[in-house]
This record gives C-alpha cells, sequence and structure tokens, in this order.
C-alpha cells in the first residue's frame, strides 16, 4: 500500500477522504494546509483556527499523524497576486482553479513527494483512472449534483498521477454516512463556502481592500451616460445587480454587457439575447492545459464555461500551441476574460485554458 498526505481542511469531505484511504490500507498522514489567516482585517469569516482545530480532531479521532504546513507566502505570491491584478486589468480569474494547480497538487504535492509521500489525497468529488497506456485521467464525480471535476480542470498528468479523490466514487449523502461511521468528529459540519481558502469574504470586500475605488461613467450600448460606477474590477459580464442603473422600462433590466478599459467606462445594456456582447458563440480560450493528449486537429467535444454551467457541445479549432479556438452549438451568456473553460469528452475531463 501507499504513503498519502491527506490535505484535511477541517471540512467532511477531506475528512472522510483519510478515512476511506485508511480502510484501503494505505499508510496515512494528515496536513492543515495554512494559506491564508487574514490578518489584514479584510471583512468576513476566515475560520482558519476552527478549521485547524477540526483538522487535528479528525486526525487525532483516526489515530494518524497530523501537521500543519505553512504555504502562506506561496499562496500570497502565487494566488492572491494574480487574482488582485487579474481583476485589477479586467478579467475574472477563478482561484479555486488556479488553487488546485498551484497549491494542492503544486506546492503542497511537492512537499509531499519530498517527505516520500506517493500521492496526495483530497476530497474532491472527481474520479481519477489510470488508461490502458498507463497514463492517469479524471472524470467527474459520480454524484452530479457535487461533481468538482472542473476545478480540477488545469492540472497537469504529473499532478493528476499523484492524486486520489476517494469521495469521488460515491454520493454526498453516503460520504456523510462513512464519516458517521467512523464518528468524525466534523460528520456534521456544514460545507464551507467562498473563496478558496480566503473563507465567506465577499469578493467587492477582498478587492476594495487591495485596489482602489477608481469611478468612471457608465454608459449603455448606444453610448449615452446611465450614472457612475466605483471601478471596473468590481462588476463582472452578465451582473443583474449591484450596479445602481434602474431600467426605463418596465419589466426590463440592465445588465453588465462589456468594460472600456482605456476609458474606465462600464457598459450596460438589456438582459435579452440580442444585446450586444451579453451572449456569443465563438470564442478564444489560452494558456491551455492538457492533462492527457493534446487537441491538435478540430474536435467535437463539450466545454464548460463556468463550474455551475452545462458542459456545451462544442468545435474546438486549435490555432496554435497556446491558443484554441471554441465555437459553441448555442450561445454562451456573459462569458468573461479569465474565466475557465473546461473541456470534455463524455464524463472525461481533457483540460481547459482561458477565455481570451
Amino acid at each position: 500500500m501507499a504513503r498519502v498526505l491527506v490535505g484535511l481542511s477541517g471540512g467532511v469531505d477531506s475528512a472522510v477522504t483519510a478515512a476511506l484511504l485508511l480502510e484501503q490500507g494505505h499508510n496515512v498522514c494528515g496536513g492543515y494546509m495554512k494559506n491564508w489567516i487574514n490578518e489584514e482585517g479584510i471583512p468576513g469569516d476566515c475560520p482558519w483556527e476552527k478549521d485547524v482545530e477540526d483538522a487535528h480532531a479528525v486526525a487525532t479521532s483516526l489515530g494518524i499523524e497530523f501537521r500543519v504546513i505553512d504555504l502562506i507566502d506561496a499562496y500570497r505570491s502565487r494566488i492572491v497576486d494574480s487574482l488582485i491584478e487579474g481583476y485589477r486589468t479586467g478579467s475574472t480569474p477563478n482561484p479555486d482553479v488556479w488553487c488546485n494547480r498551484e497549491m494542492k497538487f503544486g506546492i503542497f504535492l511537492d512537499y509531499a513527494l519530498s517527505q516520500d509521500f506517493e500521492y496526495v489525497g483530497t476530497g474532491h468529488y472527481a474520479r481519477r483512472r489510470n488508461l490502458s497506456d498507463g497514463s492517469a485521467a479524471i472524470f467527474r464525480g459520480a454524484d452530479p449534483n457535487k461533481d468538482q471535476s472542473y476545478f480540477l480542470a488545469m492540472m497537469t498528468q504529473r499532478q493528476a498521477a499523484h492524486a486520489l479523490f476517494p469521495v469521488g466514487e460515491m454520493l454526498k449523502t453516503e460520504a456523510r454516512e462513512v464519516a458517521r461511521r467512523h464518528a468524525l468528529p466534523v460528520a456534521e459540519k456544514k460545507d464551507s463556502q467562498g473563496i478558496c481558502f480566503i473563507g465567506a469574504v465577499k469578493m467587492s470586500d477582498f478587492l476594495r481592500h487591495y485596489v482602489p475605488d477608481n469611478p468612471g461613467e457608465i454608459i449603455d450600448t448606444e453610448g449615452k451616460i446611465r450614472g457612475m460606477h466605483n471601478g471596473l474590477h468590481l462588476y463582472t459580464l452578465g451582473q443583474r445587480k449591484g450596479h445602481g442603473i434602474a431600467s426605463p422600462r418596465e419589466g426590463m433590466a440592465y445588465v453588465v454587457v462589456g468594460k472600456d478599459i482605456p476609458n474606465n467606462r462600464l457598459i450596460v445594456g438589456w438582459d435579452t439575447s440580442d444585446t450586444p456582447g451579453l451572449y456569443a458563440t465563438r470564442y478564444r480560450v489560452g494558456t491551455l492545459n492538457w492533462i492527457n493528449e493534446k487537441i491538435t486537429t478540430p474536435q467535437r467535444i463539450e466545454a464548460q464555461p463556468r463550474y455551475r454551467a452545462k458542459a456545451e457541445p462544442c468545435l474546438v479549432t486549435p490555432i496554435d500551441s497556446q491558443l484554441v479556438e471554441v465555437l459553441f452549438h448555442r450561445p454562451q451568456r456573459a462569458i468573461s476574460p479569465g474565466q475557465i473553460c473546461a473541456f470534455y469528452e463524455g464524463g472525461r475531463l481533457l483540460g481547459a485554458g482561458v477565455f481570451q
């Protein structure tokens, strides 16, 4: 059996992961990734101390070794700084996807391998399989309502080869039952919400702490000034509320449809399928990552443009080694630069890229 370092977050899914791997006969150690402690007083709930306490309690109840690994500096440089810079320049990054690539299966995996562990186990609802050529592949989790494979879409082959996702083979209700059967102290703990490792902090509050307000005009699609905004980084495409622009038409609503970054203008339009900038079928996706074989010729597959969106049929056409054109069969609403586009073939995760 293998030596496995389980990323114990203080939640039920990672606790069940450790319990299942123990049942399978593996030599398991629990490791809490100390990534963020909110020393700067950003409004919101950052429950890291409680999470460490719960993770330690889980390890104690299972009789396994427990470590706290301090990754605060790496998290700031690899995740927080790039998140802030993305919003500052008008894109909408996904910190959870990058956290998996850069932290859990990046620096945390490197630490595990340096300590003679063979795998990192996490509580993701996804499934890992070995293909006939010996490579590792990632598939959607067994629970369609909890599938988290989208968040693993930027993982490399090396990372997938050293990853274990035992809860991905079961439903969430079954995972809870495992937690109760093992009398885990977090068996009834609610699922965490918010930014990866930062907690239940409003993104606007988080950004305001680092990016100063930069007021500018709000215009409609015809160029008429409708109001003022506090900073383009505080708005996302498709946003219906929070822009402060009341609709002059009964039953109609203004939504954010674009950002004129050079002129610091926010563009709003009607929430309809024919509003310019709101819907499109053709996109460019760069910063490509393929978990197994690369797509080098036009392929008809599926693309999932955000976590809770449905994977849609599309034609992916390579432009160069780091850029593809994605032609969706159906128009997609409010796709923002910086968002992750995950590629699937059936239930298998092929890889991902970043909307340009």
